[in-house]
């Protein structure tokens, strides 16, 4: 019996030591995979950094779409020997940033100058086309842009409507 009870002492610490062991080399699995992992998600991520190794920062405009309607509409004369003569256009600004709504608003005569100018250089014939109605929104577009750049606006147009357009 007394060798019985031997095995048994001597059998005991041996299988609480498998279980030790088999716990130590499954965390120590579980911590190289975290390991790995985090190596990956950090160095394969480069795509999205900047050229100088920081992360580029891009603040995308968020929270609801704010109209300004530039009121009355335009009306102007169009150059001679087109299939109309006068142009009738209201256009609508969308941005996300109700600051940019307020800088247009205080500088609208200003504004309302240069898209005058703007609208009365435009042939008839093109604005007939869907091309070229894209055309002019496009340059409306461009010039306000500018404009509020010329103003330090930080935010953005995000749109440029024609919500009438008539050709006479």
């Amino acid at each position: 019996m007394a060798d019985e009870k031997d095995i048994a002492d001597d059998a005991a610490p041996a299988g609480g030591g498998k279980k030790k062991l088999i716990l130590i080399v499954a965390g120590a699995v579980v911590l190289m995979s975290l390991g790995a992992g985090g190596a990956v998600f950090l160095f394969m991520g480069g795509e999205d950094s900047a050229p100088n190794g920081e992360a580029e920062v891009v603040e995308e405009e968020q929270g609801d779409p704010v109209y300004h309607a530039f009121k009355p509409a335009f009306v102007v004369s169009l150059p001679p020997g087109g299939p109309a003569g006068m142009l009738q256009v209201g256009i609508d600004v969308m941005t996300r940033t109700p600051e940019v709504v307020e800088v247009l608003q205080a500088n609208d005569p200003m504004l309302r100058h240069h898209i005058i100018n703007l609208l009365e250089g435009q042939e008839a014939a093109a604005l007939m086309t869907l091309e070229g109605k894209q055309a002019l929104q496009t340059a409306l577009h461009e010039l306000l842009s500018d404009k509020l750049e010329e103003f330090d606006e930080p935010g953005k147009i995000k749109g440029v409507y024609f919500t009438q357009l008539v050709l006479q």
